[in-house]
């Protein structure tokens, strides 16, 4: 059977895009020739012909109508989607930053003559060293500020950030102002020559007491805390004029301030807040603080008490 005939044939059974196509050139050349043979009339051209060349002539379909079809169906969804996403409520997320300063002349620190007295810890220093409860720059920048957004709950992403760390290092904890969220890692290190014990005492329910002895270059401890709570409290049994005071909040909208004052809480959703500013012996302000499609700026100021 002639091949251009065998392929009108399958396409009259399966007309199927991928066979008319093989043979949509050579069909207008050949449907005379072919429609007549298959009629057994080989010089046929009556009216019998030419309508059955019609009718095969029907199986070549407007492709190119069919993809003009196709692509306006695309252009018509993706208008679509655009206008669907028009209406969806959008959801912004910005940072606050700010500068902590202090106003005036801050309270002397304490030397730690215990610390002298002690053999090991005083081989570390040349002088007595001191307390660091007012650390202040010299143009009143306040470090060691805890600032955090207040009444944010159930936010923590404690479970999955990395571990917090704390160091025991000449005899003193480093940093003694911390914060971190419920269920993140505090990782307490020992850098010292000398034995120390790290001796938690939590006041809010919920987060456990524990003492717990460290060697020198002995294995890290690791702590977390399930509830929050402000300013909980580390020390060392041993060497009663060590402390630190690890504030721990329920969210990841919290940060402490540098020695140079500075502090960012990064990516807050948009809405309105209370951001509160706490410092362990000057107190605690806040200010209200609303945020929308742009990045926040406060500032907070504290004054000897």
């Amino acid at each position: 059977m002639n091949p251009a005939i065998c392929g009108i044939l399958i396409a009259t059974q399966n007309p199927t895009p991928r066979i008319i196509a093989a043979t949509r050139q050579n069909t207008p050349a050949i449907l005379n020739k072919n429609v007549h043979m298959l009629a057994g009339d080989p010089g046929g051209g009556d009216a019998r012909d030419e309508g059955l060349v019609k009718q095969f002539s029907k199986l070549d379909p407007p492709f190119h109508n069919v993809k003009f079809k196709a692509a306006n169906m695309k252009i018509s969804s993706f208008f679509l989607l655009i206008a669907i996403l028009a209406f969806l409520p959008v959801a912004h997320a910005a940072d606050i930053t700010g500068i902590i300063t202090f106003k005036g002349t801050p309270p002397a620190e304490t030397e730690l003559t215990p610390l002298m007295d002690n053999v090991d810890c005083a081989a570390m220093y040349k002088d007595t060293p001191t307390t660091h409860f007012y650390v202040v720059g010299p143009k009143g920048e306040l470090a060691d500020v805890v600032v955090s957004l207040k009444g944010v709950t159930g936010k923590s992403t404690g479970a999955s950030a990395p571990p917090a760390v704390m160091d025991q290092r000449g005899c003193v904890y480093t940093p003694s102002i911390l914060a971190i969220q419920t269920g993140q890692k505090l990782i307490v290190k020992n850098s010292d020559t000398c034995v120390h014990n790290v001796h938690v005492k939590p006041t809010v329910a919920g987060n456990e007491e524990s003492n717990q002895v460290q060697m020198p270059g002995g294995a890290d401890l690791t702590f977390t805390f399930a509830q929050p709570e402000p300013f909980l409290k580390f020390q060392c049994d041993v060497h009663p004029w060590m402390f630190a005071w690890v504030t721990v909040v329920d969210s990841p909208f919290f940060c402490v301030s540098g020695k140079d004052g500075t502090f960012i809480i990064k990516n807050v959703p948009s809405g309105k807040y209370t951001i509160e500013a706490v410092h362990r012996k000057f107190g605690a302000q806040t200010q209200k603080v609303e945020i929308k499609d742009a990045n926040a700026t406060i500032n907070f100021i504290f004054e000897a008490k």
